[in-house]
């Protein structure tokens, strides 16, 4: 092209349309999600407590609830979920590629994530952070003792960058071993080619459940070296889909702040007597008409998995083989960082 101005300005209209093109791509997840009339919901490969799929095909765990409450927000049926397997270093590109419409995959909320993967983290389900699980034969009693060892880690999660800064940070030395998934990390670790084990409490637990021998083969070591703030992700440009995710986890929040729960939700929210659950019951229909939802979707929400506590409990807590403490998942009123900002 002689002119270079001409030049200048189809490449300038060329991007534009790209850019329209993506945004409006990432801009009608919910209008996709009502085509299909299910939500494609990415998962783990097999984490206990967080998505992972039973024998008898169910899928369990507080990210496989959160994918439930958000079909029965949006479509009203909490089966209408479409659980899509992903391995730790898939999830974000599967996410990207719009085969997904929300990752909720135990995946910790970073800058570095959000600002140059394009996504959004819509709230924080779990809290944790990142500790080490050792043979209890071995008698480690803290993380110096693992100095020059070789250590598994999962590829693809924050663990690494992690693992690698705190062990520099103190002229430590460590041999990686990267496994693909958490199953694979059991099988290195139970073999003896890696000496420890470097995850988040859940993942650690889960795995000394599965150890030949019972979980006192091993221990888990008190200290933790990160924050793992852990929550769904949408894609960056849809602002109507991340809003309603974003909602949904503190729907689940607010319900045990206010002492609605699976059992009670509905005579709670058609009582004239808690003004609390009231003025959500009134949002109701001025939200679902804003978002384009059916109405009643916080009720579905909660009918569905129940609140925040009872999902934890029946997952992580105490009705669940992991028996770990809320901790930090505690509410802000019990001494935790669980927190819901006001609905009205």
């Amino acid at each position: 092209m002689k002119n270079p101005r001409s030049l200048v300005c189809l490449i300038f209209c060329t991007m534009t349309v790209l850019l329209f093109c993506a945004q409006a791509a990432a801009g009608d997840t919910l209008t996709r999600i009502k085509a299909r009339d299910d939500v494609r919901c990415g998962v783990s490969d097999g984490i206990q407590g967080f998505s992972f799929k039973e024998p008898d095909g169910r899928w369990s765990g507080m990210d496989a609830d959160f994918c439930r409450a958000l079909a029965a927000a949006v479509l009203g049926d909490p089966g209408k979920v479409d659980f899509v397997s992903l391995a730790a270093p898939a999830r974000f590109a599967s996410l990207k590629a719009g085969e997904i419409d929300v990752l909720a995959r135990n995946t910790t909320w970073t800058l570095e994530r959000e600002s140059t993967l394009a996504v959004l983290f819509a709230g924080i389900l779990y809290y944790d952070g990142q500790s080490f699980l050792v043979s209890a034969k071995k008698n480690v009693q803290d993380l110096s003792q693992l100095n020059g060892v070789p250590i598994c880690v999962v590829k693809g999660t924050t663990h690494e960058v992690n693992m690698s800064d705190y062990f520099r940070s103190r002229d430590w030395s460590y041999r990686p071993v990267i496994v693909e998934s958490q199953a694979k990390a059991a099988e290195a670790l139970f073999s003896g080619q890696c000496e420890a084990f470097t995850s988040e409490r859940p993942q650690l637990t889960a795995m000394r459940l599965k150890a030949s021998g019972g979980p006192e083969e091993f221990v888990i070591l008190p200290e933790q070296i990160s924050k793992e703030p852990m929550g769904p992700v949408v894609r960056r440009g849809d602002d109507e889909w991340f809003t309603i995710v974003r909602w949904v986890v503190f729907t689940l929040i607010r319900a045990e702040e206010t002492g609605i729960t699976r059992a009670n939700v509905r005579s709670k929210l058609e009582s004239d007597t808690d003004p609390r659950a009231r003025r959500l019951l009134e949002l109701d229909d001025i939200i679902s008409k804003a978002l384009t939802i059916p109405p009643g979707w916080a009720m579905r929400v909660l009918e569905s998995v129940g609140n925040y506590g009872e999902m934890f409990e029946r997952n992580l807590g105490s009705k669940s083989p992991l028996k770990l403490e809320r901790g930090l998942n505690r509410l802000w009123t019990q001494g935790g960082l669980m927190y819901s900002p006001p609905f009205h």
